[in-house]
């Protein structure tokens, strides 16, 4: 098919040989790239379009432009006018959507469920064609973006992003204020005149031209029936020739250079940050300089230059490698956390990372290492995960800007030609004549003189003295210092075992003893050479107490600490490892190639079962857990919220003062006498799932058991010591109100639960039914239109067997305010539930039916569906089909009766918890309050609320109410095992 508006036809797009899907790419004579992707087999169908703009194109004097830009389009257009049109769309048809602006793109994506792509698309295209930029939308968005700034405000990250950028050539697009806030989208502007509705026209006109954009859609239809729709739809945007942006400067020139910046955060962290300003390297990404020498810089095995800086006890982690700038420069970057130590041996870790640096230089570049990461990349590439579809066209439609439409797919993983020349160039630009190093320490407190205008960071800048750069300059060889040896993870079989004969389509029991209770399931859907083996370690010491749940986390930490050089290999050549703790429980789980997955598990149980603790380490990381304890009160308000509530809930829970309290305790001798005690007796409970036959699973269950037998001496432990905490039940018409203030944000946060009962399959789908049908008008409601803040989420709530609707929001409101604009909004939908006609219903119905249906895309997604299944001990492996088959009978009534009875105002059996985060500048805030000046037309009147009981004491809260049963096994064991 040839049409006027496609310039060029690209059929031989070059993809995994495992994936199945057919790809077209298309160039249109417009300019707009594309790639469509037939996929016959897809739940849902995405689009996702990228536009080559991003904040570093902001006007000089307008920060955030760009941004706002972004969140005004999904706000109404000429052709669908209503500002909620495009999400309520694909709320109603098992869709959601999101952008994102960065300095050179602004990234629009969405999923719908597959038979309704052409009526979101068709929505979606309007952003680019006819947007609205409506005045009183623009008011009140602009809130949004302020909301989401002051969220980052006292984010650590956010402000040294900002400090690097502030570092530069204050004249570079680079140095610019990227997210914008109310000062420079509303106040500023207003002072001087400035229309900003205007300046967005303006701004969307000038540079959302189609020579800048990249677009990708995924469907069920046909490669045809896909152009067709995306040449209609797109073929229609204007070609306003914009040259792409480029920025052949760095932003960091030579009064940049040399220079050292002490920093002061937020956190209690301590960070070293050695930064050197190189070409841009995108164009050799055949070859991949950059890539080369962050695999070395940044290596983790023995010999590497983090083995060594750890063994001097002076950091922990490093991150090393390139770093994107822009179109025109990038940087090079080596980062590592300094412990106490190494804040005061700053100079000497510098002077390592030269003496690796010059390691490399003297050894040159290496052809075998290049071919290293040329197979690891082939075998990834090859065997590559099916990703979701909203990820996948959002990551396409960028990369259509730096690749031709042939190579999209595979040129993250191309390494075709070894470079030694361009290796060499890049080594040549690592010297101290050109480095930027930042210290970000508590410790400079009081001793800056400096303040970064957008986010307030303290900080000191200073020339580093030639006397330095001359030593770091006759960085020497260091015998230490050895290149990586060979790979042996490398896989080698990618053998696919034939299925077993009527291999059951879930887990099934294949051991069950007193010590261990195992799952198999071979994979019958991917037949990739991958396996996702889970361990769950219970242990009736682990949360005894506050000291103990110390001891677990420390121990934990220090072997994930000891095993770092060994498994490093290992995870390059795409084999990962976790371990974590539980509440009663070890989680162990190992993931990737299946071949030499066996190896990898021995190493790490015969290192359980024999671990010896160094002092040195011990020191180092128990002082980094005491940072992290202390470091919990500068999270988001909104995350506090939801850890009171979770200690309000569960039956036991340790809290971050008493862990902090208790781990003076923890000393060497006691963390050591803790190993055997908690080895002593165990049950495990297993999950070996993959291309792994029956067999091979039990040896390897058998191996773990003689090992842990072998040198821990372990015995199973008693069916009375699997102790699994419950929840606290609420009585009927209880309303608690707890409240705590932020000493660091200055936002308020509030979690509103509204307990319903405990999970079955009736309560399940009548909670996720009432939730699907409030979601959209929640967001639509008390963000878009309300403007209480950036963070407003409606969900289900489920812990412990027991579940209810929650609301969390994060606010410079305050939190009795929230309160009564979410009981405002329940109010509302009491109505529109009541209201609503038959065919909208069944679309919620269907809505809901199509994301529980949405097939998982790769082994370790299925795998987590069933391993979920068996930590909360539900056993329901065919959840997903059960539960929709109900949910298809439920009526409007069943609804009706569940708000009746547990969430309106004056519910019979209504239970509701309130945790409520004041901000730092509050003082004290009334838990319950009444509103007159909601008079407004606009907001929809607030019921009157009781008088809330004020929880003063969290234990005295538990122990006044009783607690639910544990949820019932969907499943009989003897059955299971057959």
């Amino acid at each position: 098919m040839t049409d006027p508006a496609v310039k060029r036809v690209v059929s031989d797009i070059v993809r995994s040989p495992e994936d199945k899907r057919v790809y077209r790419g298309l160039e249109f004579t417009n300019g707009l790239k594309a790639v469509l992707i037939s996929d016959p087999t897809t739940d849902k169908s995405s689009a996702a379009l990228d536009v080559q703009i991003g904040s570093l194109s902001d006007p000089a004097n307008i920060s955030g432009l760009a941004h706002f830009c972004e969140h005004m389009l999904f706000l109404g257009t000429e052709k669908y006018p209503k500002e909620n049109e495009y999400s309520q769309f694909l709320s109603e048809h098992a869709g959601s959507s999101n952008a994102f602006t960065s300095g050179e793109h602004t990234n629009y994506y969405f999923d719908v469920s597959h038979e309704h792509l052409q009526g979101a698309l068709d929505r979606f295209a309007q952003f680019f064609l006819c947007p609205l930029f409506d005045e009183s939308c623009k008011d009140r968005e602009v809130n949004a973006v302020d909301s989401e700034h002051e969220k980052n405000l006292m984010n650590d990250a956010w402000r040294l992003f900002q400090l690097e950028k502030a570092t530069g050539n204050p004249n570079h697009p680079f140095s610019k204020f990227g997210t914008g806030n109310k000062l420079t989208l509303e106040t500023r502007p207003s002072k001087d005149g400035i229309d900003i509705r205007q300046e967005l026209l303006q701004f969307h006109s000038t540079y959302y031209s189609s020579n800048l954009m990249g677009l990708c859609v995924l469907g069920r239809e046909s490669l045809d029936d896909l152009t067709s729709m995306v040449v209609k739809l797109f073929g229609e945007v204007e070609n306003k020739n914009v040259p792409i942006p480029e920025f052949p400067e760095n932003p960091f020139q030579e009064e940049h250079l040399r220079q050292f910046y002490s920093v002061v955060p937020i956190k209690d962290i301590r960070n070293l940050y050695v930064t050197f300003p190189i070409p841009d390297l995108q164009k050799y990404y055949k070859s991949n300089p950059g890539h080369y020498l962050g695999h070395l810089i940044g290596h983790e095995g023995p010999g590497s230059l983090l083995s060594e800086l750890k063994a001097k006890g002076w950091v922990n982690t490093l991150v090393g490698g390139q770093k994107e700038g822009a179109r025109g420069f990038m940087f090079f970057i080596i980062n590592v956390d300094l412990t106490e130590e190494g804040l005061l041996h700053v100079e000497d870790i510098i002077f390592h990372m030269f003496q690796y640096i010059q390691k490399l230089r003297t050894e040159g570049p290496q052809e075998w290492v290049f071919e290293e990461c040329k197979d690891l990349n082939k075998v990834a590439f090859r065997f590559k995960d099916k990703e979701r579809p909203r990820g996948y066209t959002s990551k396409v439609a960028g990369l259509l800007h730096y690749y031709p439409l042939e190579e999209v797919l595979a040129a993250e993983y191309l390494l075709e030609d070894f470079r030694p020349d361009l290796i060499e160039m890049v080594l040549d630009k690592l010297r101290p004549e050109h480095v930027r190093v930042a210290v970000v320490s508590k410790s400079f407190e009081g001793q800056t003189d400096k303040t970064e205008e957008w986010y307030g960071t303290q900080y000191k800048q200073e020339a580093i003295s030639e006397e330095v750069l001359k030593k770091w300059a006759k960085a020497d060889l260091n015998s230490n210092f050895k290149l990586p040896m060979k790979n042996e993870f490398i896989p080698t079989s990618f053998e696919i075992y034939p299925l077993e004969q009527d291999a059951p389509p879930v887990p099934t029991l294949i051991k069950d003893t007193a010590m261990s209770k195992v799952w198999f399931k071979q994979d019958d859907k991917f037949f990739l050479p991958k396996a996702c083996l889970n361990f769950e370690f219970f242990s009736r010491y682990l949360y005894a107490d506050p000291l103990h749940c110390n001891m677990t986390y420390l121990l934990l930490r220090l072997l994930k600490d000891d095993l770092r050089e060994y498994t490093y290999a290992a995870r390059l050549a795409g084999m990962v490892y976790g371990v974590a703790s539980g509440m009663n429980a070890i989680l162990l789980s190992v993931k990737g190639y299946n071949d030499k997955q066996d190896i990898l598990l021995k190493k790490i149980v015969e290192k359980m079962a024999t671990f010896e603790i160094d002092e040195k380490r011990f020191d180092i990381i128990k002082e980094a857990y005491m940072r992290s304890l202390n470091n919990f009160r500068a999270e988001q308000p909104h995350q506090h919220a939801m850890y009171y509530l979770r200690l309000l809930m569960t039956e036991v829970a340790w809290t971050k003062d008493e862990l902090r309290e208790a781990l003076d305790d923890v000393t060497l001798p006691r963390l050591k006498a803790f190993i055997p005690q908690l080895l002593s007796r165990l049950h495990i409970e297993a999950l070996l799932h993959g291309n792994i036959t029956k067999e091979s699973a039990l040896s390897m269950i058998q191996m773990l058991e003689d090992t842990l037998i072998e040198h821990a001496h372990t015995k199973p432990l008693l069916p009375s010591q699997l102790i699994r905490y419950r929840e606290v039940q609420v009585p009927d018409g209880g309303w608690y109100v707890y409240q705590q203030r932020n000493e660091v944000h200055n936002n308020c946060g509030i979690e509103i639960y509204y307990q319903t009962d405990m999970q079955t399959t009736h309560d399940n789908m009548l909670l996720e039914l009432f939730c699907q049908i409030i979601s959209e008008p929640c967001f639509n409601t008390l963000r878009t239109k309300e403007q209480l803040g950036y963070i407003v989420f409606s969900g289900a709530r489920r812990a412990n067997g027991v579940q209810g609707l929650r609301f969390i929001i994060q606010s410079e409101k305050a939190p009795h305010y929230l309160e009564s604009r979410v009981e405002a909004f329940l109010r509302t939908m009491e109505k529109s539930v009541e209201e609503m006609n038959e065919e909208a219903f069944q679309k919620h119905i269907q809505a809901l039916a199509i994301r529980r249906l949405d097939k998982p895309k790769k082994l370790a997604a299925e795998c987590a569906k069933y391993w979920g299944e068996i930590i909360s001990q539900q056993y329901n492996f065919d959840r997903d089909n059960i539960e929709v088959a109900y949910l298809k009978t439920l009526t409007k009534e069943n609804v009706m009766q569940f708000y009746r009875e547990l969430l309106a105002i004056d519910a019979p059996k209504r239970h509701k918890v309130s945790v409520h985060v004041l901000s730092r500048e509050m003082d004290s805030c009334p838990i319950v309050g009444e509103f007159p000046a909601q008079n407004d037309v606009n907001l929809a009147p607030a019921p009157s609320l009781p008088q809330p009981t004020l929880v003063q004491d969290m234990t005295e809260f538990k122990r006044s109410l009783p607690l639910f049963p544990l949820a019932k096994p969907h499943i009989n064991f003897m059955a299971a095992k057959l």
